[in-house]
């Protein structure tokens, strides 16, 4: 079987990746490729490249950083992210994403800024630090072993409730508006792990809560999912220009991840939606059905292959 050689992380690759990501001329969902490939690259290099375009003036792309930047789990990034989540001039979906990625770090270092902003105006911001709070204390109480979840290959913000839990407990838990954000997420994510249809439309139903931090999140499990169920739940919620951008960006995402052609000429109309990170959120929702329909591709991340052509089309230009 032939294996995917190792790449070698040197600065004129990544200096190649960054280039395409602040290149403003160029389309959203290629600059999300090149983040994604810095991204999967997490080292000190990638994560200096990522920051430098904090100051794009795409809201969904600085969130977008502030993600990946939660999800390399690396203390390079603290200071960064520390510095957004007190920025209050910074868009709240953007605070928001760096308080959830300084829960995802899990350094004691980002506990003051975390505890500061657990009470902060922002209802999305202060929902996240205590939640960010909540996860860094479960992990520190608890072996990372007994929970690490290989199945999605993400980060969660919260862990899934022990396995055996039965499925009503798991709604009503994750429904209840009484109970705190952190066991409501961990609720969440049991739901999604069952990954069966019946799960799908219970976390459809958190769809019409009252937090528009824990809507956006069941919508980027629905998109991890990518079950058909949800998708009349995830078009009402992107069509409802009443709800928080935030939902309504990744209520998108999750359409694209879910692929079915059927969602594509809505997706295409809303690429004029007056909200900008809506309409780029349908941008990158398009490149995503796109890449799980074409049977040649290989990874989405694909900004080192991205960049190898360019680099040869130059040449041949050149010659």
């Amino acid at each position: 079987m032939e294996t995917t050689p190792k790449i070698e992380v040197t600065p004129e690759l990544v200096n190649g990746l960054k280039k395409t990501l602040l290149d403003v001329n160029e389309p959203i969902a290629k600059r999300f490729r090149s983040l994604f490939t810095l991204r999967n690259l997490n080292g000190p290099l990638s994560i200096d490249a990522m920051c430098e375009a904090l100051n794009d003036k795409s809201a969904l792309l600085r969130h977008e950083i502030a993600y990946c930047l939660g999800q390399m789990e690396n203390d390079h990034a603290l200071s960064v992210l520390i510095d957004l989540v007190k920025n209050h001039d910074e868009h709240p979906m953007v605070r928001h994403e760096a308080a959830e990625a300084l829960g995802a770090i899990g350094n004691p270092i980002a506990l003051e800024t975390l505890k500061e902003h657990s009470t902060d105006k922002v209802r999305e911001v202060s929902e996240t630090c205590q939640l960010a709070l909540s996860r860094v204390e479960w992990y520190t109480e608890n072996e990372p072993e007994s929970i690490d979840n290989k199945v999605y290959l993400s980060v969660d913000p919260a862990p899934p409730l022990p396995t055996g839990t039965n499925h009503e407990s798991l709604c009503k838990q994750f429904l209840n508006q009484e109970l705190d954000i952190f066991n409501r997420y961990r609720a969440l994510f049991s739901l999604r792990d069952c990954g069966d249809e019946k799960s799908v439309l219970a976390l459809c139903e958190g769809l019409k809560d009252s937090s528009a931090l824990l809507k956006h999140e069941v919508a980027f499990v629905l998109g991890q999912l990518q079950h058909r169920a949800a998708i009349d739940s995830l078009t009402t919620c992107v069509l409802d220009e009443s709800e928080s951008a935030m939902v309504r960006h990744e209520a998108a995402e999750a359409l694209g991840a879910i692929a079915s052609t059927e969602t594509v000429p809505l997706l295409e109309k809303l690429l004029h939606d007056k909200e900008p990170i809506v309409s780029e959120s349908c941008a990158i929702a398009l490149d995503v059905t796109e890449y799980f329909n074409n049977t040649e591709a290989f990874q989405y991340a694909d900004g080192i292959k991205i960049l190898l052509e360019k680099n040869h089309s130059s040449i041949n230009t050149n010659n």
